[in-house]
């Protein structure tokens, strides 16, 4: 079974290169002012072993941009197109409109929003769209509503949160399950500390479409991620996720190049076995 590889975070990469991330703009930022740090870092995923890139389309919404969005959003796919092998998958984020850890804070009205996400990056010439990193699981079968109806491949990854608390394993297996009754061709897990993830990716299996995880480092001090190295140990997390049949693999925050690298070892016979400890 062969496990495409995915891309590792943008936020907190941008960060430990002392490119800023203000609130609300948060990666974003880095589009129109740190262009070339951010089409260097899609490369680096690339020379890694990524094949599918998320553009950093994140943050990049009409309600932090008003109107000029667009714009931005599709600076942001052009800089991801461009630095990338042209057989490489480029996919358009769409996020949260609030916040992804604080699910209280969903709108009441998610779907214009969500809607003028979805067309725009449809039209900036994305291949497919990620609705990631949704905590509110409404919000996020809105936000698969709205990338189906571009007639586009329309992925979605739910998060339990940085300590498990926001979805339990069953409830975001169940979210999975009505996303895929919306139309939704592929289900992930993201943003859970990777010791968290597998009992989440279990829950993914058997739903008809490919699954995956895109695991976060945990806490600075676990030695997982944040510049601490960790990537034999966070591949042995990922050989797990693919004992469990999950298919789609990459890295969240706190993860690096260099994470991305070393799960190319999940595609390798006789790869190194787990170390999780």
């Amino acid at each position: 079974m062969v496990v495409t590889i995915l891309d590792g975070p943008i936020g907190t990469e941008l960060a430990a290169r002392g490119v800023p991330t203000p609130p609300g703009e948060w990666s974003a930022w880095a589009i129109r002012h740190a262009p070339a740090t951010l089409a260097a870092l899609h490369a680096e995923y690339a020379a890694a072993g990524a094949t599918v890139h998320t553009a950093n389309t994140f943050r990049a919404q009409p309600g932090v941009y008003g109107a000029d969005f667009e714009g931005i959003l599709g600076e942001a796919v052009a800089l991801a197109r461009g630095a990338v092998p042209s057989t490489h998958q480029v996919a358009g984020a769409i996020a949260p409109i609030n916040d992804c850890y604080e699910p209280w804070r969903s709108p009441a009205q998610p779907r214009p929003a969500h809607r003028q996400m979805a067309q725009a990056l449809a039209a900036a010439g994305v291949d497919l769209l990620l609705c990631e990193t949704f905590p509110h699981v409404g919000e996020g079968l809105i936000a698969v509503e709205e990338a189906v109806a571009t007639g586009l491949p329309s992925w979605v990854s739910f998060t339990a949160g940085p300590d498990g608390a926001l979805l339990s394993p069953e409830a975001l297996g169940d979210a999975a399950r009505e996303a895929v009754a919306r139309g939704a061709a592929a289900v992930l897990v993201n943003c859970v500390p990777a010791r968290l993830t597998l009992a989440y990716v279990e829950r993914l299996a058997g739903l008809g479409v490919p699954f995956g995880a895109y695991a976060n480092a945990g806490a600075v001090g676990e030695g997982l991620g944040w510049g601490e190295g960790g990537e034999a140990r966070y591949l042995g997390y990922a050989q797990t996720w693919a004992a469990a049949g999950a298919t789609l693999i990459g890295g969240c925050c706190g993860t690096t190049p260099a994470h991305i690298a070393a799960l190319q070892a999940l595609n390798t016979a006789g790869g190194a076995r787990p170390r999780l400890r």
